[in-house]
């Protein structure tokens, strides 16, 4: 695990950054706070990996923090001013994040930070499923992070692309793995998951209801793409009574 302190003054930024750190299987959130001091205290203890920090700050400055730090912790600049990057680079610096920070980038960034901190030969995710009858016992196993994670299709309610990466919601969670959807696509079982948009695969036994072009699953609405939508109503045809 990466240990984490974030440090900003502003609240709503501090809130947004434990909410993306508790998505991340290999991070661990030490301490969230508005005092740089209290966080420079930590990483000069050893107590930290890695700090999320804000460039301004009345205490104390992120560029002051880094230099009393003076490498104690990897760090990654958070601020919505961009002329501090060239500074911040200077100072060894993972990366930096411009707000508001979307969930896409900051995962690269942590991903790029767990390279540095904890460097490992980079795996391909691999997604095979099981060949049985029962889908209720079938499952696929893909790689996040810091494990190879077991996955019953059945509690699979759809799958989301976002470039580099695929989320797999389930009711407990939400499973990020490094994957290609077309080779997730090609590892579940047609007659159960269908592609209905290019970002998104759907478990038919988990949809709610369809409207036009969107499917509701739970609280969530899913857009039918153009590319996809004639097979897509081919199957739910099919399966009307």
């Amino acid at each position: 695990m990466i240990r984490c302190l974030v440090v900003d003054d502003e609240p709503l930024a501090l809130h947004i950054l434990e909410d993306y750190i508790s998505k991340m299987p290999f991070l661990q959130l030490v301490k969230a706070t508005t005092n740089p001091i209290e966080a420079l205290t930590l990483v000069q203890a050893g107590e930290a990996d890695l700090v999320f920090l804000d460039v301004q700050m009345p205490e104390l400055t992120g560029i002051q923090f880094l230099k009393i730090a003076n490498g104690k912790a990897k760090v990654i600049l958070t601020t919505a001013y961009p002329q501090y990057a060239l500074e911040g680079y200077e100072l060894d610096v993972v990366d930096y994040l411009l707000k508001p920070i979307a969930f896409d980038r900051f995962f690269k960034s942590v991903q790029k930070a767990q390279t540095i901190i904890q460097p490992v030969t980079k795996n391909v995710v691999q997604a095979e499923p099981m060949q049985q009858d029962d889908f209720s016992t079938d499952f696929i196993f893909v790689k996040t992070e810091h494990k190879i994670q077991k996955v019953y299709l059945h509690d699979i309610l759809f799958i989301e692309g976002l470039k580099d990466y695929i989320s797999i919601f389930t009711p407990a969670e939400r499973i990020i793995t490094l994957q290609g959807m077309k080779k997730m696509e090609d590892a579940l079982p047609e007659k159960h998951f269908v592609r209905v948009h290019k970002s998104y695969i759907v478990a038919l036994n988990k949809i709610d209801s369809i409207e036009r072009s969107r499917i509701q699953i739970g609280d969530k609405i899913i857009p039918v793409g153009d590319t996809y939508r004639d097979e897509f109503f081919r199957i739910i045809e099919d399966k009307n009574i």
